[in-house]
């Protein structure tokens, strides 16, 4: 019953080069992906908070347009969004398929939406006492902003941002449908198309396992800036 385990074990090992160059290649795309959530992601969720009705920056139609493109790349199926970005990919970076960097621009377009919604929704928890109480102390609105807001909502952007990064590893695992490279490619390539079907569930536990990983740091950093 267990002469199966020295075979897997020996078909693992066989294949861990490939496999630990997997994991590198979604490593790339998860960087790139969490980089354009905090440096864009973030201040356009900002703005979607701070031009909308009531709100000190109130804007209609800024908030019009921001919240269309938002809900546009949001409801775009990523496959799509994918297949409709290689053109453009092509053109700015020489190629769209099989280079995690490739596979990374709509990864980046996906993180910025995403993350800019969870970022709305965690500055609409914050009291409106606290926008108050800062406009009354002559508060700037990037005062308002990075004083007040960020840091009452710090734990719940936290939170935000670790399910934007749960999100953004199931969008790189298919990257692997157009060859884009990660642990995702690899179970296709190397698991379902070679009906290797314990390789394919060996990667399948390994996205799991970085779930849990970033479920796990997410929560207990959340945890650690929860001062209430």
């Amino acid at each position: 019953m267990t002469e199966w385990l020295p075979v897997y074990l020996e078909r693992l090992v066989d294949f861990t080069p490939r496999l630990l160059e997997s994991l590198w290649e979604t490593g790339i795309m998860l960087f790139f992906a969490m980089i354009a959530a905090v440096l864009l992601g973030l201040p356009v969720g900002t703005l979607l908070y701070m031009t909308a009705d009531g709100r000190p920056m109130a804007n209609r139609l800024a908030n019009r347009i921001l919240n269309v493109l938002v809900n546009a790349i949001r409801s775009f199926p990523f496959l799509l969004l994918v297949i409709a970005m290689q053109p453009f990919i092509r053109q700015v970076y020489g190629r769209a398929t099989g280079d995690p960097i490739a596979a990374s621009f709509p990864m980046v377009v996906i993180a910025i939406a995403l993350y800019a919604r969870f970022v709305e929704q965690s500055l609409m928890e914050v009291p409106k006492g606290i926008t108050e109480t800062a406009q009354s102390m002559g508060a700037t609105n990037r005062q308002l902003v990075f004083k007040f807001l960020y840091v009452e909502a710090r734990s719940s952007l936290v939170i935000g941002f670790t399910t934007a990064v749960i999100s953004f590893v199931s969008y790189s695992t298919i990257m692997g449908v157009v060859g884009g490279g990660g642990i995702g490619d690899f179970a296709i390539r190397f698991g379902y198309q070679r009906f290797e079907t314990d390789i394919m569930y060996t990667a399948i536990v390994l996205i799991i396992l970085l779930v849990e990983l970033f479920q796990w740091l997410g929560l207990k950093l959340a945890r650690k800036l929860d001062k209430r």
